[in-house]
């Protein structure tokens, strides 16, 4: 099967593994995984921030981001295709009582300062909830991988910042970005207040995220992973497996781009498909079908092709380091077959 559902599918490689079986552990509880340790302060340092935690998923990194930016009754300004709105079961609201406000920013996601100005509330405390926080996402998932510039960025956060509202960045594909971009990964991260930094998509790496901010917000940081259950103990045979794809994997993301090209080239005039190419930035492919997604996503497993439906009519294919290049065309061949 060609599995083109998410660069979440990936799996480790005998290297990632040889360096997983041979990491150094601690409890990291206490703050004693060295490995983890050393994974915390590279990260930082690759995104130009203080500190950094180590965490599960992505889904918790972003909820602890919110849960330390904000306080009960409080206001998170999203947009409305954002992954922390679709994707993460409302844990904001659930877990910390945060109201998520959505605005729709079809440029990645990032809106203008104009348009956050039209969101800014009336100073009125006895009725309106304060907006505490706003949440970016680089590159933008649902919007087809798509991404803001850093001056995007910097302008959208300026003024989050003068309404009084911190920054988080959801960047669970933040290198992607960069790869892209051709920029270093502090440049698309100084926007932000604090960062969701993922090990476990375009990375390969089996499991962990990063929340990526500053000294004194990850003490209060740390207490939410505690009581989300993401206190880990010998982390480091995860941890030891993000160092690794650091050093291997976050160099060749370019090489997924490649991938998607190819694919979107290839699916250009099929029959029941249409694909906007200019969308196809980095590792993910939006397909708007004639036929039901779901129906394409059937017939195309019954081609040996795997995909997600995005939607009624749209279904995505992502790229990633398990799939090849010469794979494209014939993941495209399945499809159009599937999609006619």
């Amino acid at each position: 099967m060609i599995d083109l559902r998410s660069d979440t599918v990936t799996r480790p490689s005998e290297g990632m593994r040889a360096a997983m079986a041979a990491a150094e552990v601690g409890d990291d509880v206490y703050g004693e995984d060295p490995t983890v340790n050393r994974l915390e302060a590279e990260v930082a340092r690759l995104l130009g921030k203080e500190a950094a935690l180590f965490c599960p998923s992505g889904t918790m990194s972003n909820l602890v981001a919110i849960l330390t930016a904000t306080h009960p009754g409080e206001e998170v300004l999203v947009d409305r295709e954002a992954h922390v709105l679709h994707y993460e079961l409302a844990g904001a609201a659930v877990v910390g009582g945060a109201q998520l406000r959505n605005f729709d920013a079809p440029n990645a996601g990032c809106p203008t300062p104009e348009q956050l100005l039209e969101l800014e509330r009336l100073n009125d405390p006895g009725h309106e909830p304060r907006a505490a926080l706003l949440c970016l996402e680089q590159t933008h998932n649902r919007r087809g991988g798509t991404l803001a510039t850093p001056a995007e960025l910097r302008a959208a956060a300026g003024t989050a910042r003068e309404m009084g509202m911190l920054v988080h960045l959801d960047g669970a594909r933040l290198g992607n970005a960069a790869a892209r971009l051709g920029v270093p990964l502090r440049d698309l991260a100084e926007c932000a207040d604090s960062v969701n930094f993922s090990l476990s998509k375009g990375l390969g790496c089996p499991v962990g995220s990063l929340w990526v901010g500053g000294r004194k917000a990850r003490e209060r940081a740390h207490v939410w992973r505690k009581r989300l259950g993401g206190g880990m103990r010998q982390a480091g045979v995860l941890a030891a497996a993000g160092l690794y794809a650091l050093e291997h994997q976050l160099p060749r993301l370019g090489d997924d781009h490649e991938k998607a090209r190819r694919l979107s080239c290839a699916l250009q005039g099929a029959p029941g498909l249409e694909v906007d190419e200019d969308r196809v930035q980095t590792n993910i492919v939006l397909l708007q079908t004639r036929r039901r997604a779901d129906e394409v996503i059937a017939r195309a497993a019954g081609e040996g092709v795997l995909l997600t439906a995005f939607g009624q009519h749209t279904v995505r294919c992502v790229t990633h380091l398990d799939v090849s290049l010469a794979q494209m065309d014939e993941a495209a061949a399945a499809i159009s077959r599937a999609a006619g």
